[in-house]
C-alpha cells in the first residue's frame, strides 16, 4: 500500500524538471543585436533628407539620430521608424547634417552604425516677376506680383527718390499690397522678395514712381456748422478763419493746413476743434510758403476761446484781432467754467505762425484764452513763431508733453488766473528769429517761463486780484541761447515769475540762459512766495547766469533757499546732461532729451508729492525721481512727430 505513492512522487519530480529544463534555453537572453549598416543620405530638398539602410532581422523599430556639423555637435533622436527608411525635415539650407542609426529587437537597442553625411542644397527662391505698381495717390501705393512656387510670404520693400536706401515697408501673403505711408508730391522705388521657408530671396528688379500733389483747397470765412478737414487734400487760410456757433472741427490725421500773412484759426467760445493726429501722421498747420522760404510770422496760428475764469474784468480782447472786417475783436472775458471743453488737440504741429495783425501785436503759435480742463491738449509743438510759442490767459486746461523749438519771444507764458497743470515740456532756444518784413515785430529777449499775475485793465486789485496765477509745471527742460545772443539787458531768463504769480515748478531743468535762472519779480510775487502759493522744488541748473536775478534800480528781485528747496547746480556744461543736445541741430532728429549716462538729470526728482501740491497734482501730474522731460529709460515721446528747421 505505500510503494504506490513513492513511485506517484518520483514522476512528479522528474516532470518538474523537465518543465524547468524546457524554460532554460536562449528564447530568453538578451538578443545580440547587430550594427545597421549601409546607411545613406540624400538630401531631397533644401529642407529636407532621407536616410535608407539595410533592415537588421526581427528589429521592431530603428532609432534614427542626427547631429549639426560636419563634425562635432551632440546627437539626438529625431525618429523610430520600422521601416529601414525615414524622411527627415525642418533642416536649414546648405548646411551639413550627420546621421547614424541603430536598431531595436524587442527592447534591446543595438550599436550605432557609422555616421553618414549630406548637405543640404542652398535655397535658389526665384524673384517674383511681373512686378508692377498700380496709378498711385497722393496717399497710397498699390504693388502687384505674380507667385512664386513654395512662397508663403512676401517681403516689399521701398526706397526714397533715385538713390536713397531700401527699407522694409511691409509683407504680405498675397501677390498684392498696398503702401499707405507714402508722402504727396514724392518720389520712390519699391521691389518685392518671395519668403520661402524663413528664407528671403532675390529681390526683383527696382520700379520707381511719384505720387502726385494733394488736391487743394481753401478755407475761408466763419464755419458755422460741423465740418471735416481731410487728409487728401491740403487746405490753405485765405483770412481769419472762425469756427464758431457751437461747431466742431475736425481734423483728419495727416491734414496739412497753410496760412499766410493776414489768416489765423479761431476757435471761438462754445465751438470745438477735434484734431487728433497719430506720432506717425501728425497734423500739421504751417506756412503757405515752400520749405526754405518760410519764416517766422507768416501766418497768424491757431486761437481757442473757452469760457474759462480769468482774474481781469470785461471787456477784454484778445491782442491782434479787432483790426478789420475780417477780423474783429474776440472777447475772452467773462467765462464762468474752468471744466469747460473747446475740444482736442493731439500730435499737432504749429510752424511759422505769429503773424502780427496790428503794429506791436502778433499773436502767438497757439493760443489758449479762457479754455477749460474739459480741453484736451497732449503731444504739441511749436517752431519758430514770432510771438509767444504757448500762451495762457486764464482758465485751467491741462497740457502734457509739449515742445517749443526757437521762439520770437516766450516759450510758455501763463496770465490772468490761469490754474491748469502742464507736465513734460520741452523749450529750445538757439537764436533770435528774423521774421518776413511785414509779418510783427520779433522780441529780443526769448525767455523759457513767463508767468505774471494780473496786468493790464481789468486788474480789480491791482497785480493782486483773483484768482492767482497758480500752475502747476512739472518735469520741464529750459535750454536758451547761450551768452552773446540775446539783449544783454533784457531776457535771456530761464524762469520769469512776476506781477503776483503763484505756481508750483518741480523736477525741471533750466540751462543757458546767460541773465539769470530764476527770476522772482515784484513784492507781490514774494508774498505769493511767502504764502505757499509759489514753489520752486528740486531744480537742476547749468550754464546760466546767477541762479537768481539780481535787482536792478527800482525793480524788486527775491531768492528762495537752494538747499530747502534742492535747487541744485550742475558742474558740467548743459550738453553733458542730455543724451544728444547738438550745438547746431540739423533736423529734430538730432535731439535726445533723455538724461545722458551718469548725468545728474537721471536723479533728484522730487518722488512723492504731499500737502498742497499733491492736491494740485490729483491724478494729472506723477511725481518722478527724475528731472527734465524725459525719463531716463521712458519712452521718446518727442521722437516721429515733431519738426526742426530754421525755413
Amino acid at each position: 500500500m505505500t510503494a504506490a505513492p513513492r513511485r506517484l512522487f518520483a514522476a512528479t519530480l522528474f516532470l518538474g524538471a523537465g518543465l524547468l529544463g524546457a524554460c532554460d534555453d536562449d528564447s530568453t537572453s538578451p538578443p545580440n543585436v547587430p550594427a545597421v549598416t549601409g546607411v545613406t543620405v540624400s538630401a531631397t530638398s533644401p529642407t529636407t533628407a532621407r536616410v535608407t539602410f539595410a533592415g537588421v532581422a526581427d528589429a521592431v523599430r530603428y532609432d534614427v539620430q542626427r547631429a549639426q556639423g560636419e563634425s562635432g555637435g551632440s546627437f539626438t533622436s529625431v525618429g523610430q521608424p520600422t521601416t529601414p527608411v525615414f524622411d527627415d525635415s525642418g533642416l536649414q539650407p546648405n548646411t551639413a547634417y550627420r546621421y547614424r542609426v541603430a536598431a531595436v529587437v524587442r527592447s534591446t537597442s543595438g550599436p550605432f552604425s557609422a555616421e553618414a553625411m549630406v548637405r543640404t542644397p542652398q535655397v535658389v527662391i526665384n524673384a517674383p516677376a511681373n512686378v508692377q505698381l498700380g496709378t498711385p495717390s497722393s496717399r497710397s501705393v498699390r504693388i502687384t506680383f505674380d507667385a512664386v512656387a513654395g512662397a508663403t510670404s512676401y517681403v516689399v520693400q521701398r526706397a526714397p527718390g533715385s538713390g536713397g536706401s531700401f527699407a522694409q515697408v511691409g509683407t504680405t501673403t498675397t501677390t498684392s499690397y498696398t503702401d499707405t505711408t507714402v508722402s504727396a508730391n514724392t518720389a520712390y522705388r519699391y521691389r518685392v522678395a518671395a519668403v520661402v521657408g524663413g528664407t528671403t530671396g532675390s529681390f526683383s528688379g527696382e520700379l520707381a514712381i511719384s505720387t502726385p500733389g494733394l488736391p487743394a483747397a481753401n478755407l475761408s470765412g466763419d464755419i458755422t456748422a460741423d465740418r471735416t478737414l481731410h487728409a487728401d487734400t491740403v487746405y490753405t487760410l485765405t483770412t481769419f478763419v472762425k469756427v464758431t456757433n457751437g461747431a466742431t472741427l475736425r481734423i483728419q490725421p495727416g491734414t496739412v493746413i497753410r496760412g499766410d500773412l493776414g489768416t489765423a484759426l479761431f476757435i471761438l467760445r462754445g465751438a470745438k476743434i477735434d484734431a487728433q493726429g497719430t506720432a506717425e501722421r501728425p497734423i500739421v498747420m504751417t506756412s503757405a510758403r515752400n520749405p526754405g522760404e518760410r519764416r517766422p510770422g507768416d501766418w497768424g496760428g491757431l486761437i481757442l476761446i473757452g469760457n474759462g475764469i480769468i482774474n481781469r474784468a470785461a471787456p477784454v480782447i484778445l491782442e491782434g484781432t479787432g483790426t478789420g472786417a475780417s477780423n474783429p475783436q474776440q472777447t475772452y472775458s467773462g467765462g464762468s467754467d474752468n471744466a469747460d471743453n473747446s475740444g482736442t488737440l493731439r500730435y499737432v504741429r504749429i510752424e511759422f505762425a505769429g503773424f502780427g495783425p496790428a503794429q506791436d501785436a502778433e499773436l502767438n503759435s497757439l493760443t489758449l484764452a479762457a479754455v477749460g480742463s474739459g480741453t484736451t491738449v497732449e503731444y504739441v509743438q511749436t517752431l519758430a513763431g514770432l510771438d509767444d510759442s504757448f500762451e495762457w490767459f486764464g482758465g485751467a486746461v491741462d497740457a502734457k508733453y509739449l515742445v517749443s523749438y526757437e521762439s520770437g519771444d516766450d516759450h510758455f507764458d501763463m496770465s490772468e488766473g490761469y490754474v491748469g497743470r502742464v507736465q513734460y515740456a520741452i523749450a529750445y532756444q538757439s537764436r533770435i528769429l528774423q521774421p518776413r518784413p511785414g509779418s510783427g515785430n520779433v522780441s529780443n529777449d526769448p525767455q523759457g517761463i513767463e508767468n505774471d499775475g494780473c496786468a493790464g485793465s481789468g486788474c480789480a486789485n491791482g497785480q493782486n486780484s483773483t484768482p492767482y496765477t497758480i500752475p502747476l509745471i512739472a518735469n520741464f527742460t529750459l535750454v536758451g541761447t547761450g551768452p552773446g545772443v540775446v539783449d544783454a539787458t533784457s531776457g535771456g531768463v530761464g524762469m520769469m515769475l512776476r506781477r503776483g504769480t503763484g505756481g508750483y515748478y518741480v523736477n525741471g531743468v533750466v540751462a543757458r540762459w546767460p541773465r539769470a535762472a530764476i527770476s522772482l519779480r515784484d513784492s507781490l510775487t514774494n508774498v505769493r512766495v511767502q504764502a505757499g502759493d509759489l514753489v520752486l522744488r528740486n531744480l537742476l541748473l547749468a550754464e546760466n547766469g546767477p541762479t537768481f536775478q539780481a535787482p536792478s534800480g527800482t525793480t524788486q528781485q527775491f531768492t528762495v533757499d537752494t538747499t530747502a528747496n534742492a535747487i541744485q547746480t550742475a558742474s558740467g556744461t548743459a550738453a553733458s546732461l542730455f543724451a544728444a543736445l547738438p550745438s547746431a541741430p540739423a533736423n529734430a532728429g538730432a535731439f535726445n532729451w533723455q538724461p545722458a549716462a551718469g548725468s545728474a538729470a537721471a536723479t533728484g526728482g522730487l518722488n512723492s508729492f504731499s500737502g498742497a501740491l499733491a492736491t494740485k497734482a490729483g491724478s494729472f501730474v506723477t511725481a518722478t525721481a527724475y528731472r527734465g522731460a524725459a525719463a531716463p529709460t521712458g519712452p521718446r515721446w518727442w521722437e516721429g512727430w515733431t519738426s526742426y528747421s530754421p525755413n
